[in-house]
């Protein structure tokens, strides 16, 4: 069943296309991943998903149902965590949480139960009396999802939610992520951080200026490109010949040398880093440290687009 469906979705600013014929898929029980540099689309994605903002033309869909601003049964069974914490001061945590629950749900007892099971989850359990102005950054992402996911809904989107976060709470979010899924919620999570994406997600859509460019598994994706192993070697002392002899050896495709460091990217992955060295050693030329490394989701998406993710 597909819990989110997006066709031809366009969304204009002015001249500014930001989103471009835009189709998504997310099924029941998947982690869906939005991979993209900033600006390309996926918070304006999102946003219209969630009938926030009006778009040009297209359809969207969630759980079977056409998407409308005043569709509050089916927004009631979404949990939304922005990139911006939206929480309020005057309130502490417990508080905090228990008032983004009481949007959705009004029995006081039931309340209460969802909320200390959202407060366990984060790891707040130290914390419920603090105000936020007393809560370091990873203590207030949790925070905020927190408030995001009290209600148990069927689908959460989590748009950048461990962004200047420290690694310990980066770690604690990802695991709760993986947690509420297995719990039964539907995840759709948007970064810009290949890794992250590439260790929770079920499946990928990587997007640049408004539209989906390649979707599939972490697999799939590394699949469609060329490169199928990358090798650096660092502090060798190479010139045109030895480089050109390099490039002319089987399933090399691509080189660059900057900084006495070398990397090659070859099309298939055996005896590729042996050949490498081959050639250093013939000439007797001294190398550093060395690295072989199988495709990145940062790869697909350099070759992809042409260019790196983090622009």
């Amino acid at each position: 069943m597909d819990i989110v469906k997006i066709e031809n979705l366009v969304k204009r600013y002015g001249s500014t296309v930001a989103l471009d014929h835009l189709d998504l898929n997310v099924k029941e029980g998947e982690i869906f991943g939005l991979l993209g540099p900033n600006g390309s689309g996926k918070t304006t994605a999102i946003n219209c998903m969630l009938a926030l903002l009006k778009f040009d033309r297209g359809s969207i869909q969630i759980m079977g149902e056409e998407m409308a601003p005043d569709h509050y049964k089916i927004k009631s069974q979404i949990g939304i965590v922005m990139q911006n914490v939206a929480v309020f001061e005057e309130l502490n945590v417990q508080d905090n949480i228990d008032y983004f629950c009481g949007l959705y749900i009004k029995d006081r007892k039931q309340r209460r139960d969802l909320v200390e099971d959202a407060v366990r989850f984060v790891g707040l359990e130290e914390y419920r009396r603090f105000y936020p102005k007393k809560l370091s950054g990873g203590l207030l992402r949790r925070l905020n999802i927190a408030c995001g996911i009290a209600h148990k809904p069927k689908l959460i989107i989590l748009d950048e939610p461990t962004v200047a976060v420290d690694p310990q709470s980066r770690n604690r979010i990802l695991e709760g992520i993986c947690e509420l899924n297995r719990q039964g919620s539907t995840i759709i999570y948007t970064s810009h951080y290949m890794e992250e994406v590439e260790q929770i997600c079920t499946k990928i859509a990587i997007m640049d200026h408004g539209r989906s460019i390649a979707v599939g598994t972490k697999e799939e994706l590394k699949g469609m490109i060329k490169t199928g192993e990358t090798v650096t070697i660092d502090a060798v002392a190479l010139g045109e010949e030895d480089l050109e002899k390099i490039r002319k050896l089987p399933h090399v495709f691509d080189l660059a040398y900057q900084d006495q460091t070398l990397t090659v990217r070859c099309t298939r992955t055996s005896n590729n880093l042996i050949q490498i060295l081959n050639c250093l050693q013939e000439k007797e030329i001294p190398f550093g440290r060395v690295f072989s490394e199988l495709p990145t989701l940062n790869d697909v998406f350099l070759e992809i687009t042409g260019k790196q993710l983090r622009d």
